[in-house]
């Protein structure tokens, strides 16, 4: 499937990195551009790196009761003890996979020079895309997501023989309602009993929200981990 995208092509002359952020269910890329826009003041600061932000698929809902939404995949219903719906998982795959070959062959930015998140549903979506469709990308980040307890990403983590996987960056509002932060940190320690190095922030008085202090927080993580190239390195992308 063919999804609409909003892209914020780097500022400077020189493009060495792509971010992708993935929105939560219901909303569009452009919606949270958006929404960053308004906490930030600005864009992200970082001038070499693109950063893609598409909308999901229009597609029925089970959480909604059928009705159509703005969603990556299906859900049973929202809890961390649910059982994923695979079927709709696999065939998003197919689209992210196409995302990530077009940054890696078609602009021919290395795999480890690519990062993805997202925010709730978009979070969820990022641990699929970087530890089990593509474990050699240089990092994952989430903001207010979890993993099912039963999730195919932990079999393919068990499953894998790569040494170094993705850095991995989580944010959780304290008191996120309809994403406990419970869920969020058995994510993390499940993920991290797998072999995945990185840190769980919680965000104080916090809902089910992006907060400046989190993103300027994501910022700085994504300016080192993503450093600027030399010349010389840049050559040889």
């Amino acid at each position: 499937m063919r999804l609409i995208e909003k892209i914020i092509q780097p500022s400077s002359s020189t493009h060495s990195a792509t971010v992708i952020f993935f929105h939560g269910s219901g909303d569009t890329g452009s919606n949270l551009i958006e929404w960053i826009k308004f906490l930030l003041g600005r864009n992200f600061d970082l001038p070499y790196v693109k950063f893609v932000f598409p909308t999901a698929p229009v597609q029925r809902y089970t959480p909604l009761n059928g009705e159509y939404s703005n969603v990556w995949f299906d859900r049973k219903h929202i809890s961390i003890d649910a059982l994923e719906c695979r079927k709709s998982l696999s065939a998003i795959y197919e689209t992210v996979n196409e995302l990530l070959n077009r940054e890696i062959n078609g602009c021919c930015i290395p795999a480890n020079r690519v990062v993805v998140g997202g925010f709730s549903m978009g979070g969820s979506l990022a641990f699929h895309t970087g530890y089990h469709l593509n474990r050699n990308l240089c990092g994952v980040f989430s903001l207010s997501s979890f993993l099912n307890d039963q999730s195919i990403v932990y079999e393919s983590l068990e499953n894998s023989t790569v040494e170094s996987l993705p850095l991995l960056k989580m944010f959780h509002g304290e008191r996120d309602t309809l994403v406990p932060i419970d869920w969020g940190k058995r994510t993390f320690e499940e993920l991290k009993k797998r072999g995945v190095k990185g840190d769980f922030i919680p965000i104080r008085n916090t809902l089910h929200e992006l907060k400046k202090s989190e993103l300027l927080d994501l910022e700085n993580w994504l300016r080192e981990i993503l450093p600027p190239l030399d010349n010389e390195l840049l050559n040889k992308l």
